[in-house]
């Protein structure tokens, strides 16, 4: 089953017929190239050996007679060499207009351009740091695209189909193709720099994969992964995934507060999403060297009266989770605090909270 499943992911790795064009136009330049560099060094050798010319002149007698600007001969010719240099005229003509001809359908194609988008997404793949990995582009991993960019959060797309690739890349995402099983794979998206892994995979068995690998290239990474059974759910939290959602589980408890608490389920979904909301939640990590609000209470930072934003719990180092803290709830350090508010309080709060990060930005 496994190496089937391998097999699979390789045959999604060949390349598209644009990839093979592209390639195919590549190598009939280069065989087009060679053939013009083999026949100015064929001129050249038969000008310095026949004529007895020196390197120089036979050089440039060949370079006029390819170039064909008409100059004539430097010297006087001999009956065969005139015989050759109409040869040469004629190979040279072909092959230049071949040349011509490759390189305009090179133009038409796009392929000039496609090498410097290329290596535009190169240099932004090597510029990232502290970013997102996004493995597998199907339809959770789309819209987990979708909210990552909306959310102008830095991330790669890592898939190993290339029609996938291609939509991803229409969309503006910064793409790396191959399986995410491999390590070489999630090293080209610069897992060693990254601050958080995503495995979306449609197989159980590869998203395993994936975070096996994942933690052990990089053992600080968050890795979230997605799984089909309740099964995979424990065995990828077993593998060290740090978080792990089944859409079937999920999907089935969010229907059934859906049908039961309607209201509540319309509000969380619109505090939770990306979209153009009035309320956001969010969470921010108190930092023991920046934070001016460690070790003192709520009430004494004045959060809720100077920001405006709620905080509705807060989850200690240790893992424990206090909901609705009261105003005598010290917050210590590496504690997350998860607020409710506008767009302007969270911004307020993130100042308060992080005044040398925001004066940065």
């Amino acid at each position: 089953m496994l190496s089937r499943q391998k097999k699979n992911s390789k045959r999604r790795g060949r390349p598209t017929p644009k990839n093979q064009k592209y390639h195919y136009l590549r190598q009939q330049l280069t065989f087009g190239m060679l053939c013009l560099v083999g026949l100015f060094i064929t001129g050249t050798l038969w000008y310095r050996l026949v004529e007895k010319w020196t390197w120089l002149d036979s050089a440039y007698m060949t370079m006029n007679v390819l170039a064909t600007v008409g100059i004539g001969e430097i010297y006087p010719l001999s009956q065969v060499s005139r015989l050759f240099t109409l040869f040469l005229i004629l190979i040279g003509v072909i092959i230049i207009g071949y040349l011509v001809n490759r390189f305009t359908e090179a133009l038409i194609q796009g392929y000039f351009q496609d090498r410097i988008k290329k290596r535009q997404e190169n240099y932004l793949l090597e510029s990232l740091n502290q970013h997102y990995i996004l493995c597998g582009f199907g339809r959770t991993g789309y819209q987990i695209a979708l909210e990552f960019y909306s959310e102008g959060v830095p991330f790669v797309l890592v898939e190993a189909d290339p029609a996938q690739c291609e939509i991803g890349k229409d969309l503006g995402y910064v793409v790396v193709q191959g399986d995410a099983t491999l390590d070489e794979v999630l090293i080209k998206a610069r897992i060693s720099t990254a601050l958080c892994l995503v495995s979306a995979l449609s197989s159980d068995a590869n998203n395993l994969y994936t975070v096996l690998s994942a933690k052990t290239l990089n053992p600080k990474i968050r890795a979230i992964a997605r799984a089909s059974t309740e099964e995979a759910v424990k065995k990828l939290s077993r593998a060290g995934a740090d978080a792990v959602v089944s859409p079937y589980i999920t999907g089935g408890r969010r229907l059934a507060a859906a049908a039961l608490r309607p209201q509540v389920m319309d509000f969380v979904d619109g505090i939770l999403s990306s979209g153009d909301n009035s309320v956001y939640m969010e969470e921010f990590a108190i930092d023991p060297l920046s934070c001016p609000c460690l070790n003192k209470s709520l009430r004494e930072t004045k959060l809720r009266s100077v920001s405006g934003a709620l905080i509705v719990a807060i989850r200690r180092q240790d893992g424990e989770l206090i909901v609705s803290p009261t105003a005598d709830t010290i917050m210590l350090a590496y504690d997350v605090l998860i607020s409710i508010g506008t767009a302007q309080q969270l911004r307020q709060l993130n100042q308060i909270l992080a005044p040398l990060a925001s004066n940065n930005n």
